[in-house]
């Protein structure tokens, strides 16, 4: 008897309950589905209904504003939930939820809910969903397109390749991965003596109490 093969809203419907069930498998699905049957995320950042739909909810659950980029300083570089979501889910695919959860978090924080891609001050050429330093920025533009792609430009050009939503939200598991290896197994346990270490020894910025704002809400999106 030849299998009955599943396809349409039964197959969806398989994934949602996935997805519900482990944001993990979530997100790894949501990068399969898209690799397998999707063209793509659409001018609009999305691909469409699908098991990235849990990934939304997470993100709105982390970064409450951002459902909506009305009012937004810079309405170019302002990406809602529903359009960073697959690019989100990417980035996260080989990540743990606690991994995950916290590069999340990082990323809300320093991109005030996905409004910013450049820092405001007078540092040329920091930026990204994470707000790397101008250095850390090069090393990701020399690890995405080689030294010959970046040499000769100016901090703001090297900014400019890695801004593009692509890029710019896998710019958090990149560092965490790269920068910060020995983090990893400490993050998988999604405790608060991680994120601490995770601050204080890898992302090293201002001790603003929103930041851990951001972490409960993630630990709380992805049951931490």
């Amino acid at each position: 008897m030849r299998a009955q093969t599943l396809s349409g809203p039964l197959l969806l419907l398989l994934f949602g309950s996935l997805a519900s069930a482990c944001p993990l498998a979530a997100r790894q699905s949501a990068t399969e589905v898209a690799s397998a049957s999707d063209p793509g995320p659409t001018d609009s950042g999305t691909t469409g209904d699908g098991p990235k739909a849990d990934m939304v909810a997470i993100i709105k659950t982390v970064l409450p504003t951002s459902d909506s980029c009305a009012g937004a300083e810079f309405p170019d570089e302002c990406r809602t939930a529903e359009q960073a979501a697959p690019y989100v889910s990417k980035a996260c695919a080989d990540l743990s939820d606690g991994e995950c959860a916290a590069t999340l978090a990082v990323m809300g924080y320093e991109s005030a809910d996905f409004k910013y891609k450049h820092n405001l001050g007078n540092n040329p050429g920091q930026g990204t969903a994470n707000m790397m330093s101008p250095e850390n920025v090069l090393a990701y533009a020399t690890d995405l397109f080689g030294a010959d792609k970046v040499a000769g430009k100016t901090p703001n050009e090297v900014l400019a390749m890695v801004t593009p939503d692509e890029t710019n939200f896998g710019s958090a598991a990149w560092h965490l991965k790269t920068k910060c290896p020995s983090l990893r197994d400490a993050l998988k346990t999604g405790t608060d003596a991680a994120w601490e270490s995770y601050m204080n020894e890898c992302i090293m910025g201002d001790k603003n109490p929103k930041r851990l704002e951001y972490w409960n809400r993630a630990k709380n999106a992805f049951g931490l």
